[in-house]
């Protein structure tokens, strides 16, 4: 993965989401996004990448952020959890596949789903724990 590309962010995009570039899950899912997204509507950035600057993009830590999904609009506002991906589907125009997650009822149950998702995420992957993986950023030169 070519770092310096992942930090490049489009002026015009709608929505960039900010993912974790040593996640298989994640890169998997970027991948996914980027093929079908042929207006070029979104931006991807690597907070794994050691140049994340958060200053950059909304302030959201290396912490928050390897903590629940996030995303920025174009206007600056920040999107979370199963939210981006509701609308960055709807962006690459596949978001019947995510609009159920809003309906009543459903929306409990997903967003409930996905906060278990993000706190075991590093786990199923094989990773170290937050705070290991903080610690180390902090320590890198």
């Amino acid at each position: 993965m070519n770092i310096d590309k992942e930090m490049i962010v489009n002026a015009e995009v709608e929505l960039t989401l900010l993912f974790d570039g040593a996640c298989p899950f994640c890169r998997r899912e970027v991948n996914f996004l980027r093929a079908h997204d042929h207006h070029d509507r979104l931006g991807f950035v690597d907070i794994d990448a050691p140049g994340y600057d958060p200053a950059a993009f909304g302030g959201i830590t290396y912490r928050q952020a390897m903590g629940r999904m996030h995303a920025l609009r174009r206007n600056g506002q920040v999107v979370r959890d199963v939210a981006v991906f509701r609308e960055a589907y709807q962006l690459v125009g596949m978001g019947w596949l995510y609009a159920p997650t809003a309906w009543p009822g459903v929306s409990l149950v997903v967003d409930s789903t996905y906060q278990i998702w993000a706190r075991l995420r590093l786990r199923f992957t094989g990773r170290e724990s937050l705070d290991q993986l903080c610690s180390c950023r902090i320590n890198r030169p």
